[in-house]
Order: C-alpha cells, then sequence, then structure tokens
C-alpha cells in the first residue's frame, strides 16, 4: 500500500485545499493517509527537510510542494503501485 504523508499548518491558507485532494484521492485508491501538523511535530518535517506547507511526500520521498491536481496525485501514487 502506498503512503501519504500530508505536511500541514493550522495558519497555512493552502492547506485544507491539499487535504480535499488527498482524501478525494483516498476514496478511490488503496493509500494509507497520515496528516502531519508542523507546529506539533516539527522533528518529522525536518526528517524530510519540509520547508514549506502543504507539502506531500509518497512513500518517503517529497512530491509535491503545494496542493497538486487530483489527477497529478492520482499519477505519482499510480507510479508507485
Amino acid at each position: 500500500m502506498v503512503k501519504v504523508e500530508v505536511f500541514t499548518s493550522p495558519m497555512c491558507p493552502h492547506c485544507p485545499a491539499a487535504k480535499r485532494v488527498v482524501e478525494e484521492v483516498a476514496k478511490e485508491m488503496p493509500i494509507e493517509v497520515e496528516y502531519i501538523d508542523v507546529t506539533q511535530n516539527p522533528q518529522k518535517a525536518m526528517e524530510y527537510g519540509i520547508m514549506a506547507v502543504p507539502t506531500i511526500v509518497i512513500d518517503g520521498e517529497i512530491e509535491f510542494i503545494g496542493a497538486p491536481t487530483k489527477e497529478a496525485l492520482i499519477e505519482a501514487i499510480k507510479k508507485r503501485l
């Protein structure tokens, strides 16, 4: 199963859109999703060297900085299936 980690922060104006896209894709594809608030878990963000949110990590690799389109996210996940 593909793991998708979504790094967000409460004050981020673009994070809700990123979460929405991931939630839509999760309804259609077998993915494991984890949401990480960088204000609550800064060490996890530092492990990946994340400097901006939203950032989407797929199977341990940074794939998107910013909110992707649904189509782009689906393509990135399909590459790993």
